[in-house]
């Protein structure tokens, strides 16, 4: 079976993307420390695919252990690469711990894909880039502006040392994918989103409210210029999203020559933060007290994706919409109870 490397493969979109990586014919190798994930996720994997996936507990900043995977697992046919943290107001609050982990492992891992000649990588960036864009929907040629927080700029510098190798290096092939809001779950419930402590994403903060974890959802701002004054994000679920990337490697491995391109992967709708609290409140007929709060550090006004490349170079669209993601994701968190 073609191998991949799958750094970050136990995390929410990560492990998702394994089971998609497994039912294409590939055979994942995930590395992980579980810094941000848990075993759990492994373990849920297993359940969907049938079968334990190949797995290294190393964090990808460590040079020595990642070269160790490469000559036990290698060759690769390619890179995946999601590990680096991910919460906006946190990166706000400690900028250096982004930049180190972010940049840092990116900039290992390229180190051993150029020792050990591999050259096809997918990257996991962000809408992110686009601070807060002049038109919508953002397409792909929007010039990206200044990341409203450090966690946006890591991406932004990732992005760019990663079209730099492909100018310098004419083996390398790099798919940039700028996600836009992942929510969800994996429709058996075997594997969702886990965060540790607090969660800084606005649905599972949804579930575990409804679930009673938490007393209140907080609405970070109702102030801004848009329909009902809260910010307006462009929500694909998690499925959507790993899927999409099956299809840019397979996308890769279609060109004759190296390549460097960037997809957005979104719906290409936009929804408000209070229309999905209704919409989770109508579905689920679950009470789910909220209040408003003062507006987030690094947050922008509204951003949603126009995927139409996506659509005509990669084959990919969004299927689920944004009921069907909030049924998956209470699924999982009433199966974590």
């Amino acid at each position: 079976m073609r191998k991949v490397l799958v750094t970050g493969g136990a995390g929410f979109i990560g492990s998702h993307t394994v089971v998609e990586l497994a039912a294409a014919g590939y055979e994942p190798v995930i590395v992980d420390d579980l810094r941000n994930s848990k075993e759990r996720a492994l373990d849920g994997i297993a359940a969907i695919i049938g079968r334990r996936a190949t797995f290294h507990r190393v964090d990808c900043n460590d040079g020595e252990a990642m070269e160790q995977v490469f000559a036990e697992e290698g060759p690769f046919e390619g890179v995946i690469h999601f590990a680096a943290y991910k919460a906006v107001g946190e990166s706000v609050q400690q900028p250096l711990m982004y930049y180190a982990n972010n940049v840092g492992s990116l900039i290992v891992l390229l180190r051993l894909m150029r020792r050990h000649k591999l050259g096809r990588i997918v990257f996991s960036s962000s809408c992110t880039v686009y601070g807060q864009p002049e038109v919508l929907p953002v397409n792909e040629s929007a010039p990206d502006r200044l990341a409203s927080s450090p966690y946006g700029f890591t991406k932004m510098v990732c992005e760019q040392l990663l079209r730099d190798m492909a100018h310098a290096d004419p083996t390398m092939a790099v798919v940039l994918l700028r996600y836009f809001n992942p929510i969800g779950a994996h429709p058996s419930a075997a594997i969702g989103e886990l965060p540790l402590g607090v969660p800084n994403n606005l649905v599972p903060f949804i579930t575990q409210t409804a679930a009673g974890l938490r007393k209140s959802l907080t609405v970070f701002g109702d102030d801004y210029d848009t329909p009902d004054g809260s910010c307006i994000r462009d929500y694909i679920h998690v499925v959507d999203l790993a899927q999409a990337h099956v299809k840019a490697l397979q996308w890769l491995g279609t060109q004759e020559a190296p390549v460097s391109d960037v997809f957005n992967l979104g719906t290409g709708r936009g929804s408000s933060v209070l229309e999905v609290v209704k919409a989770f409140i109508a579905g689920t007929g679950v009470d789910l007290p909220y209040t408003i709060g003062p507006r987030r550090a690094g947050d922008v006004e509204a951003v949603y994706a126009d995927a139409s490349k996506a659509r005509e170079v990669l084959g990919w669209e969004a299927k689920l919409d944004l009921h069907r993601a909030l049924a998956d994701a209470w699924r999982w968190q009433e199966r974590l109870k």
